[in-house]
């Protein structure tokens, strides 16, 4: 990997790790509601206009319908839900378990109908991940399930987006479909931010918060991400996203002072490893007859945590002509994504 691909493979580890902690922080001074619009409102005026110099905005119509779900279980849903469990959990917490999508995306793919077969590798992976989500949620959970459940669902809606987008979005250019379905979801969420708002101006931490969310962990997340693909390709620029995890968690300790438990580096050895086991490629089952056909199921196995942030698409060989010219997967971000 050449030097400039590492400082992007770097930079990628954090930016879409940190969003755990920012929420955190800004959890202190707005609602979710504001938190979210904050977040998608800000990033998508920073992507729509160059989406729309593009002229990528136009093609997306005859499939507004799906970019409305897709926007709904990416977006919409998992960030408000995530913003909400973060006020009764540690951010490293919230980051291990929406670690789990790619463990609930082996699932979700198979019983979509992917052809890849169950092997013995990725049931183990299944079991090892499912065994850690219960043990940091056994101990996690104090009076209510709730919060541990809303991250949960985050991490469906995570694993769900990837779905939709490579079956029925892929052929949809990244940047459009990332700058509209972030600017759908602010004019979602403007009327109960409106309503929520805080009688005074927020500590500077949490206005400072927002903007990191906002300008770098979304939209610039998404333009370096697509920068990373050029440079590293699209199997090895997907590593990164076993690195955030851990990111979180040593923010959440080091920064907020976040307790580091036994339990919770337990939970966190098993989480990945069966992350990894369980994103691993199986051999198909029937060969596919087209490229088309095999495409969702290469996606079902290797994109389906990089929703962790935000937006999911496709990688084509169009790449090499710049941001915008290809779909892409953003976690917290345009997947994004927290």
């Amino acid at each position: 990997m050449s030097r400039r691909g590492w400082i992007l493979f770097a930079a990628m580890s954090v930016i879409w790790g940190i969003p755990y902690l920012l929420i955190k922080v800004a959890d202190e001074g707005v609602s979710a509601p504001v938190l979210v619009f904050a977040r998608t409102s800000v990033a998508a005026a920073l992507l729509l206009p160059l989406a729309v110099r593009r002229k990528q905005i136009r093609v997306l119509l005859p499939r507004w319908r799906w970019l409305v779900v897709f926007a709904l279980v990416e977006i919409i849903g998992p960030w408000l839900l995530l913003s909400n469990a973060e006020r009764h959990l540690s951010s490293s917490l919230a980051g291990l378990l929406v670690a789990t999508v790619p463990i609930i995306g082996a699932v979700l793919g198979r019983l979509s109908g992917s052809a890849e077969r169950l092997t013995l590798a990725r049931s183990g992976g299944l079991l090892i991940g499912l065994g850690g989500v219960a043990l940091l949620a056994g101990r996690a959970v104090s009076g209510s399930a709730w919060p541990v459940a809303e991250v949960l669902l985050v991490a469906t809606g995570y694993a769900i987006g990837p779905l939709i987008a490579s079956r029925k979005l892929s052929d949809l250019p990244g940047l459009g479909m990332t700058a509209v379905c972030l600017a759908f979801a602010a004019v979602v969420y403007a009327p109960a931010a409106a309503l929520t708002l805080p009688r005074a101006l927020p500590p500077a931490r949490v206005i400072a918060s927002l903007a990191v969310l906002a300008v770098i962990c979304t939209a610039a997340a998404f333009l370096l991400f697509l920068m990373l693909i050029a440079e590293i390709g699209p199997a090895r620029a997907m590593v990164f996203t076993y690195v955030n995890p851990a990111v979180a968690v040593a923010l959440g300790v080091a920064v907020l002072g976040e307790p580091l438990t036994p339990v919770i580096v337990l939970s966190f050895a098993l989480i990945l490893s069966g992350s990894v086991l369980a994103a691993r490629a199986g051999k198909a089952a029937a060969p596919a007859s087209t490229d088309a056909a095999a495409a969702p199921d290469a996606l079902d196995a290797s994109a389906s945590r990089v929703a962790q942030n935000g937006p999911a698409g496709r990688v084509s060989s169009a790449i090499s002509d710049g941001p915008g010219a290809t779909a892409a997967v953003l976690p917290g971000e345009p997947v994004r994504r927290p």
